[in-house]
């Protein structure tokens, strides 16, 4: 078990000291990154945050030996609960532990909508109907401040091109350039056209999630993967080059690591029905780390029901035992949090999966999941790059 290490040593401490460096106007609620992993120097005229989707720091150990990334290593920091982009990249984006910016997972019931709705496409789950128009939910559903309207520096976020304009986005590069980009040059030509053109100190967000995507089809350990991240290697050694005598810090990180989870360790709800039976509604979360409604007067069926089904494969916890234990980060809980983690929680353990099916929703299967509590999902690199004047 490896939970997020939020007195010094995760991502949510990071952007605090990015933060810091960047001249927020006030402190976020996060001890700043501990020890010398990273050195901010107030003086740097650019940074720029690289967030890799999907790159965990034991997959960067055993696979970028001799590469760019590799070599500018610092060490590992943890991502937060659960160890999954759509609470993690949130808090990249605002600044905030899921404790208080409460974006727990790809699917969560919102009781604003009252509804399931995968959250960072904001589209409802199956065939649920929501009468609210996409670009206002935003307003609706986050409550936090985005981090590049807490800074004191021209921000630039350079997305992808398929979700650059998403109302997610929107909301997060509020206040900022935006640059879509559709390939890997395209990608770091962006970084390097802010640095080089800028007349101010500048901060730069950006962020590549394709190792994520092939990793959920072919698994963490395949060819695809390595392929695509030895691409990625290289043009991070041509951008340092690009970069170099300009006064940049670059940093690149991620949000979350990877384990394969093969057919046999893929647990169908379907085939539990008394488990079924008792929940409310549909699970919500990931399938690493599901989030379960109980109906009225079944918590101790609930219980039962889960310690047979799930014996030596999951753990379960009381929601609010979780808040209780900082899973999700320090501090006072944003009011909305307990609605969307429901009654308990069940953390699947080594790489078993757990997962559900609604009406009118395309049945899939993924080799590479994430979300849970494992060292190789938790921990994610650090790597310090000082582009120096």
């Amino acid at each position: 078990m490896t939970l997020p290490d939020y007195s010094g040593g995760s991502i949510a401490n990071l952007m605090r000291s990015l933060g810091d460096a960047c001249g927020a106007s006030q402190s976020l609620p996060y001890a700043p990154l501990r020890g010398e992993k990273v050195s901010l120097r107030g003086t740097a005229r650019h940074i720029v945050l690289l967030v890799i989707d999907g790159l965990g720091y034991r997959y960067l150990q055993r696979h970028g030996t001799g590469g760019h990334l590799r070599t500018h290593l610092r060490g590992g920091i943890t991502s937060v609960f659960p160890s999954t982009t759509a609470s993690a990249v949130t808090t990249f984006l605002s600044g905030l532990a899921p404790q208080q910016h409460a974006l727990t997972g790809w699917h969560m019931y919102f009781a604003e909508l009252g509804a399931i709705a995968a959250v960072l496409p904001l589209r409802p789950r199956g065939v649920e109907r929501i009468d609210l128009p996409p670009e206002e939910w935003p307003a609706r559903l986050f409550g936090h401040r985005p981090f590049a309207r807490r800074i004191d520096r021209t921000a630039t976020f350079v997305s992808p091109r398929e979700i650059a304009d998403s109302p997610f986005n929107r909301y997060h590069s509020a206040g900022a350039q935006v640059i879509a980009y559709a390939t890997i040059e395209e990608l770091f030509g962006a970084i390097v056209r802010v640095v080089r053109q800028a007349e101010e100190p500048t901060y730069t967000h950006a962020y590549f999630s394709e190792l994520d995507s092939l990793a959920h089809i072919h698994g963490i350990g395949s060819d695809q993967v390595a392929r695509r991240f030895a691409e990625l290697d290289r043009a991070f050694g041509a951008c340092l080059d690009a970069l170099a005598g300009s006064d940049t810090l670059l940093i690149a990180c991620a949000d979350h690591g990877f384990v394969d989870s093969p057919p046999e360790r893929q647990i169908d709800l379907a085939e539990h029905g008394e488990l079924a039976a008792t929940l409310a509604r549909p699970l919500c979360g990931e399938r690493r780390v599901a989030y379960c409604y109980v109906k009225p007067g079944q918590a101790a069926r609930f219980e039962s029901e889960a310690a047979r089904a799930l014996e030596g494969r999951a753990d379960c916890y009381r929601a609010e035992e979780l808040v209780a234990q900082g899973w999700f980060g320090p501090g006072t809980p944003d009011p909305r949090l307990a609605a969307r983690i429901g009654d308990y929680v069940l953390v699947m353990r080594e790489n078993w999966t757990l997962l559900d099916w609604v009406e009118g929703e395309r049945r899939y299967r993924q080799l590479g999941v994430h979300a849970g509590i494992s060292e190789e999902e938790m921990i994610v690199p650090l790597v310090v790059t000082d582009c120096a004047g």
